[in-house]
């Protein structure tokens, strides 16, 4: 199958390395300000898939991203985000990377071009038809995620993807598909870039709403969040302060005797 890989096309600038640091910055802004509109070009796209995310979560069953490169990179970003975000297991939500957890750092020669790790990789979390499992590739093209999507499609498991060429093998293959067509990088080719950026964007959407939809936040405040350092202990009291009218000094005899702020809340208010 051909189809035209946009993000591989030339830049629409050329003989950068003839630019000033001013025309480069302000060049590369001017390119970074295009990814918002093009995913908001892919709005019905988002929603469709979080819905079915939303769902299965609902139902006990658990959300993984897969991909190679930045892709798997972005997506194992935002799932160890949201643990203490929002207070969720770490098994909730699964980010795997082609190559494994060295390939985070350091990149592992053909670990994308695998037809079977990636099922592998998702097998050793006993993957099932209770997940959702999203493939994240900016070319649309890459084997380990393509093959995994097509194994989980065998084995009733949700597929979904994030992707920024249109009609790609990855979105042919995913039952529920994210086309984010941002066009040629700067840097002909650099798709760490625009479609990095893109796919940031889209994996905020999935999780952060998701999360709101199974309940994680009160009003617009992340009750559920892990205080792990001194400054979400701060922000936590100061969550309490404004939502339960107290002093700062009861806040944090609050916190400390209960441990979050959604317990800290349900508690005094039965006191």
């Amino acid at each position: 199958m051909k189809f035209t890989k946009t993000t591989e096309q030339d830049s629409k600038y050329n003989n950068l390395e003839k630019m000033s640091i001013s025309e480069l910055l302000s060049n590369i802004n001017k390119e970074d300000k295009t990814v918002p509109l093009a995913v908001e070009k892919s709005l019905p796209q988002i929603e469709k898939l979080t819905q079915q995310i939303v769902l299965k979560l609902k139902e006990g069953g658990r959300l993984f991203y897969i991909g190679a490169g930045t892709s798997g990179r972005l997506g194992i970003v935002d799932a160890s985000e949201c643990p203490p975000t929002f207070g969720v297991p770490h098994e909730l939500v699964i980010g795997l990377i082609a190559g494994g957890d060295s390939a985070i750092r350091k990149a592992v020669e053909f670990a994308e071009d695998s037809t079977t790790q990636g099922w592998n990789d998702l097998q050793e979390h006993k993957i099932s038809s209770k997940d959702v499992v999203v493939g994240i590739a900016a070319s649309g093209t890459t084997p380990y995620v393509i093959s995994a999507l097509e194994k989980c499609n065998k084995n009733s498991i949700i597929t979904g993807c994030i992707t920024c060429n249109q009609g790609s093998p990855l979105a042919l293959t995913a039952q529920f598909p994210i086309e984010v067509i941002v066009g040629p990088e700067f840097v002909t080719g650099s798709s760490r870039m625009k479609a990095g950026t893109a796919q940031k964007l889209v994996l905020n959407m999935l999780s952060t709403a998701s999360m709101i939809q199974l309940g994680k936040v009160k009003g617009n405040k992340m009750v559920d969040m892990q205080l792990s350092n001194n400054k979400l202990v701060d922000r936590g009291e100061k969550m309490l302060v404004t939502e339960l009218n107290i002093d700062q000094k009861t806040a944090t005899e609050l916190l400390k005797k209960y441990g979050s702020v959604r317990e800290a809340i349900k508690n005094y208010t039965n006191e």
